[in-house]
């Protein structure tokens, strides 16, 4: 077996809208075995891993997989299956996955499963491969490639393979990795909104949101949350004020400094003290019950390791309870009880503890509902106070304090208490963190019965607490677990707001820039806040925050992070499609231009079908209530309506009577459309939407057309117009942003920039592929009309395919009349030279006479050169890498800079 690829997906993509792990896995030998020609095989793996017996596989039930590995199936299938067992048994649920053999490659499998954690995912990847190579027989064990997927869990994965220590491993992956219990309940209860959810760090900092209605939050603690009220709520003896002024049941007390005056303000109060510290937090350093004394200087040296500063306090009798208060309603109540355990009359209580420990509900710091009860001087100290230690064994039926305080941090249990709350406490508990300015508020409560009034029974507020813990309201020890995330959400996002921006993605061979940057215009004219990313950088309002290729799910991660965006408008080439999905699960609009030959070969994309399945995921994540834009007058784009989503809209230059009969029917039955009708103006941009027929303006009237000449920026204006009537915005509000969008290096560089300079035309565009330059022969067929030699600076990637470089030297053969070839910096993988060469075979091929080829490897010496050998009245086009570096030679140009290139450069330059 050999892995040879590996990609982790984090939104839509072309094989799943779910995140999923991919491993392409060429099987090589194993190919020929299918499991039930491994004898023994299946029993072993079912051994090691019992619960795939459960596994419903391609049957949809138990027992499934079982079924499929007697019956044959290949080792492919096997290690995913594995990957998602041992993500469960690690502590992450998982259960979606497919295996799908890859077209036209023998033995070669793509192998997908859905992950919760990125780290787990891949790691459980890797030792699914390990796992099932250790149950090979030794002549198919061979494995290569592991290292492409992550570390492996354990340092050692030669077999035999040590499956308990790699689960071990595993799991401590899982536990980093995981959200705690309070962020997790809140991110579910966002995904089950459709609140989009973006993780900012490896710890618990959430993006809730996208642009201008983000919300952040990290746990409990929201971007609403008052930083003066958390440093209020820490302060236990100003919240005390705070509350007593408000009318809110608060104990007596005073902060203190040494145990002397601890023991001092004590002795004013007739029943047992709390001291506790003056700003501590999870319980810690806080000791109840205190009536000596010798207790109270006890519990002075207990707080005062936790703050300088420590509170000593009337201790209020009753039951400890927690209020959560969030948005000033209250959204659960939980009884709190110490940690404790029952004697039985045999085991020791630190035989008990560990008992205790035992149940799975329980784990470390904050992982599970329950934390593990810690034997320390806190707890011996309670067992003093009770005539006990730890090795002493209560009697049977005994319940044995361990704690004073009822934290759950501490070991503590909760009872669900929310119905069975009196209203006029939960009026007291919501006044409380009303009055100390927290949204999300944890209210230390203690009451006899918190089915009675505090003002009958005595009790009231002991503290508030920021950024509270929730799990002893989701996963009480006893009674309903409560949706406190979904209250928290609520809180952020009410009903009727909303928590996304509009976005709108672009894909397709050629026209994606422009495109996006006309929508752009048109929406800045709607009065809107834009972010913007393309392959010149990513752009917030009018400002370039980044510059270089942005048309990737990372830049448009940073739009939609963006605090100030009001619609994204997002560039979206196949790289990043194929690298990690889309950067979000859903747009309002998906625009796809026309799929057509370039970076074939690459990444299993080899046909124009591949191209087009893989530019459809874009359509295919619309809202049901959006829009998916397609070219009419291209056939695969065409294709994409059977699996595009929310309303079709077409775009054609085909209109009037040339309008193609399903565009007539869809017309008919109120589609949404624009189409290009002739007129004595170039054309004339209509678009037509349920039943009317809306005049938008004249091609003539669009500059970035010249004039009619380009169509295909006709093409794109139609695409754009369509894809801001998705988003609802008024068709004068269009025709004003198109007319105002002028084809120049300002408004749209490198994409059709125009200047009439040094006495002949110089046209600069980015067409780098043989669709783009046919795109633009068109329209230099138009232009040659009024000027006098076409010149063209010609240049493509090198990690195109040999017949697309030499097409490209075919195409621009038959437009120019002086062909200057140059190379790339970079090459992409190809010597210098080679591509420079393909293209003169390609020229060549159509009779281009040797004579006016000239090969000049660096673009600024083939700009310089093709400006020399421009006259009055030529046009000049540049096909440029460096498009500000290109426009600066333009205009620095001057006949003596090129002798001066010509005697620097003398063999460089053939012709």
């Amino acid at each position: 077996m050999r892995v040879l690829e590996t990609a982790v997906y984090r939104g839509p993509h072309l094989y799943s809208a779910r995140p999923m792990i991919r491993i392409q896995l060429d099987l090589g030998q194993l190919e020929g075995h299918p499991t039930s020609r491994l004898p023994g095989f299946a029993d072993r793996l079912l051994q090691a891993l019992p619960g795939l017996a459960i596994h419903g596989c391609s049957l949809g039930a138990p027992g499934g997989l079982v079924a499929r590995l007697h019956d044959g199936t290949w080792i492919g299938h096997v290690v995913e299956h594995v990957a998602l067992e041992l993500q469960t048994l690690a502590g992450a649920a998982t259960t979606r996955g497919k295996t799908r053999s890859v077209r036209g490659r023998r033995g070669v499998y793509d192998i997908l499963y859905v992950y919760e954690g990125e780290r787990l995912g891949r790691a459980a990847g890797r030792a699914a491969l390990a796992l099932v190579r250790d149950l090979l027989p030794p002549e198919l064990k061979h494995l290569e490639g592991l290292d492409s997927l992550a570390p492996p869990p354990i340092d050692a994965m030669e077999t035999p393979f040590d499956l308990p220590a790699n689960l071990e491993a595993l799991r401590r992956i899982a536990r980093a990795e995981a959200l705690g219990p309070t962020t997790r309940s809140i991110v579910q209860a966002a995904r089950r909104r459709g609140v989009p959810v973006q993780r900012l760090d490896d710890y618990s900092l959430i993006q809730l949101g996208y642009g201008v209605r983000r919300k952040l939050l990290r746990a409990s603690i929201t971007g609403d949350t008052s930083h003066v009220a958390v440093q209020t709520a820490g302060d236990k003896a100003l919240t005390k004020r705070m509350l007593n002024a408000a009318g809110v049941p608060a104990p007596r007390g005073a902060v203190v400094h040494t145990a002397d005056a601890a023991v001092a303000e004590a002795a004013r109060f007739t029943g047992p003290v709390v001291v506790k510290p003056l700003d501590g937090n999870h319980g810690r350093g806080v000791s109840l019950g205190l009536s000596t004394p010798e207790a109270v200087r006890w519990g002075f040296e207990q707080a005062v390791r936790h703050s300088r500063k420590v509170i000593v306090e009337e201790q209020y009798t009753g039951r400890d309870y927690r209020i959560l208060v969030v948005g000033g309603k209250v959204a659960a109540v939980a009884e709190r009880v110490p940690a404790q355990v029952v004697g039985d009359g045999v085991s020791t209580v630190a035989d008990l503890v560990a008992r205790e420990n035992a149940d799975p509900r329980r784990g470390i710091g904050h992982e599970k509902v329950m934390t593990r009860i810690v034997i320390d001087d806190h707890v011996r100290n309670m067992l003093e106070r009770q005539g006990l230690a730890v090795a002493s064994t209560p009697a049977a039926g005994v319940c044995v304090s361990l704690r004073a305080t009822a934290n759950l941090s501490t070991g503590g249990t909760a009872i669900d208490r929310t119905d069975d709350i009196h209203p006029e406490n939960a009026a007291i508990a919501r006044r409380a963190a009303l009055t100390v300015g927290l949204d999300v508020a944890g209210i230390d409560f203690i009451a006899p019965d918190i089915a009675r009034s505090v003002r009958e029974t005595g009790g009231g507020v002991v503290e508030v607490n920021a950024a509270p813990g929730f799990r002893m309201h989701l996963e009480p020890s006893e009674g309903s677990g409560r949706d406190v995330g979904g209250a928290v959400v609520e809180q952020l996002f009410p009903r009727r707001s909303a928590s996304r921006v509009p976005i709108v993605a672009i894909t397709g061979t050629n026209g994606k820039s422009t495109v996006g940057r006309m929508v752009a215009a048109i929406l800045r004219a709607d009065g809107r806040t834009v972010g913007l990313t393309n392959t010149s950088g990513v752009y917030i309002g009018e400002e370039r925050v980044t510059r270089g290729d942005a048309s990737g799910p990372r830049s448009a991660r940073m739009v939609l992070s963006a605090p100030t965006v009001e619609a994204a408008v997002l560039e979206t080439a196949r790289g990043g499609l194929l690298r990690e999905g889309l950067a979000f699960d859903r747009c309002d609009v998906g625009v796809v231009l026309n799929v057509s030959a370039d970076h074939l070969g690459l990444k299993g994309i080899d046909t124009l079908e591949d191209l087009a399945a893989v530019k459809s995921v874009i359509v295919e994540a619309v809202f049901r209530r959006g829009v998916s834009v397609l070219n009419a007058d291209d056939p695969l784009t065409l294709r994409m309506a059977r699996r595009a989503r929310g309303r079709i809209a077409y775009f054609t230059l085909r209109g009037g009577p040339d309008l193609p009969p399903f565009l007539q029917k869809h017309l008919a039955e109120g589609g949404l459309a624009a189409t290009l009708e002739p007129s004595v103006r170039g054309g004339a941009l209509v678009l037509f939407d349920r039943g009317r027929r809306i005049p938008l303006l004249e091609a003539d009237a669009l500059p970035s057309a010249l004039a009619g000449a380009a169509r295909f920026n006709l093409s794109n204006a139609l695409a754009a117009a369509l894809a801001a009537r998705g988003l609802g915005v008024a068709i004068e509000t269009i025709a004003a942003a198109l007319s105002g969008f002028q084809s120049s290096a300002q408004d749209n560089p490198g994409r059709l920039n125009v200047a009439d300079i040094h006495g002949f035309r110089v046209i600069v565009d980015y067409a780098h592929n043989p669709g783009a330059l046919e795109a633009v022969g068109e329209m230099v067929a138009r232009l040659r009309e009024h000027h006098g030699r076409a010149i063209g600076v010609v240049s493509i990637p090198g990690d195109r395919r040999d017949e697309d470089i030499r097409r490209m030297g075919a195409i621009a053969a038959s437009l120019f009349d002086e062909l200057v070839l140059r190379e790339r910096p970079d090459g992409r993988g190809r010597p210098a030279g080679s591509v420079i060469a393909l293209l003169r075979e390609g020229a060549l091929s159509e009779g281009f006479p040797e004579s006016r080829l000239h090969r000049v490897p660096s673009e600024p010496k083939a700009v310089e050169h093709a400006l020399g050998l421009a006259r009055p009245g030529d046009l000049l086009m540049i096909f440029p890498t460096a498009v500000e570096r290109v426009w600066a030679q333009i205009h620095a140009f001057s006949p003596a800079s090129q002798e001066t290139i010509e005697a620097s450069d003398a063999g460089a330059v053939h012709g």
